[in-house]
């Protein structure tokens, strides 16, 4: 690992992972393992900024979704997979960027405005909530990322991050390099009814999901609105199932569904079809490694442990400057 650059990045363990995390983040992870020095969370703190009412599931769902990562190829190896909370360093940093952040910096965060709409139905007038990108700068920088590999619409929490690592360099002494935006490329992938795949929506396919659970929601995917019958030519370019076929299928049977349904010559019911037995198809090595893991919790447990004691080391170390250029 030495010489590699450094990445860091997570994800708030709030369910099960579904297709959108699996494409919109695992799989670069897991490219991103063979060329970074990787530190990847499970950001259990950050959970907590909007689902506060209720923690019972929580410790749950931080093991499902280790086992998760480690199903579909992260690995305990290559990678310093540890839980957030486990890092008590984090919280202390939180607290002393918290007191040099200007709170209009937090107020025109976008993510923050779309949220309190999104959410509506819970109440987000906290201020974990307002405050969160300040505990998001402080799980970056804690380890001097050289990157945060993130989607287009994440580069403003990542400029958060930057604005407020300069900030405590301009007061304290330069401690902190600023963390740059590692864009990824993603393929578009959405719910079952077209909206982004979310569990808020109740639209998502489940990475840990049956074959028979996927057949049947699969089957009530949308397709294109304007084909009524079978008998009318469709339009992939619109139809959601499409989209997964390209993900999914070989090239040849995109082609040929493209074609075929362009001219009428198969309908939704058929293609929803070969499209499901060719997601459960892909998705096989992944349940059979979850399967393994979620047998095995013990050792589930244990990479947690020396993950997160191997990311606390580095904490310490960060600390331990921080508190030094401050002088306290």
């Amino acid at each position: 690992m030495t010489g590699r650059k450094r990445i860091v990045s997570g994800m708030r363990p709030t369910g099960p992972l579904h297709l959108g995390n699996l494409h919109g983040a695992l799989a670069n992870w897991v490219k991103m393992q063979e060329q970074y020095d990787c530190f990847f969370f499970i950001a259990d703190w950050h959970a907590l900024t909007s689902d506060y009412e209720d923690t019972a599931f929580v410790s749950q769902y931080v093991r499902d979704m280790m086992i998760d990562w480690l199903s579909v190829g992260l690995s305990q190896d290559k990678n310093t997979l540890f839980v957030q909370s486990h890092i008590k360093e984090h919280a202390e940093l939180f607290l002393i960027l918290a007191m040099i952040t200007p709170v209009p910096w937090l107020e025109r965060n976008p993510t923050y405005k779309d949220q309190i709409v999104q959410l509506s139905n819970k109440d987000l007038s906290t201020f974990g909530f307002l405050g969160y990108p300040v505990l998001q700068a402080a799980d970056i920088i804690m380890y001097k990322a050289h990157g945060v590999p993130v989607g287009v619409d994440q580069v403003p929490h990542i400029e958060i991050s930057r604005e407020i690592a300069r900030r405590f360099n301009h007061f304290y002494g330069e401690i902190f390099p600023e963390p740059e935006s590692l864009l990824t490329q993603t393929p578009k992938i959405l719910g079952i009814d077209r909206r982004k795949m979310s569990k808020s929506y109740n639209n998502a396919i489940f990475i840990s999901e049956s074959p028979e659970d996927i057949t049947a929601k699969v089957a009530k995917m949308v397709t294109d609105p304007q084909r009524a019958r079978k008998s009318d030519p469709g339009n992939p370019d619109v139809c959601n199932v499409f989209e997964f076929h390209k993900i999914y299928s070989d090239g040849e049977t995109v082609d040929q569904i493209n074609s075929s349904c362009r001219t009428a010559q198969i309908g939704c019911v058929e293609c929803k079809q070969i499209m499901a037995r060719n997601l459960i198809k892909a998705l096989e090595p992944i349940r059979e490694k979850r399967d393994y893991y979620q047998n095995r919790p013990e050792l589930v447990d244990n990479i947690i442990v020396e993950g997160s004691s191997k990311a606390r080391k580095v904490a310490q170390e960060t600390m331990e400057e921080v508190r030094s250029a401050m002088g306290i």
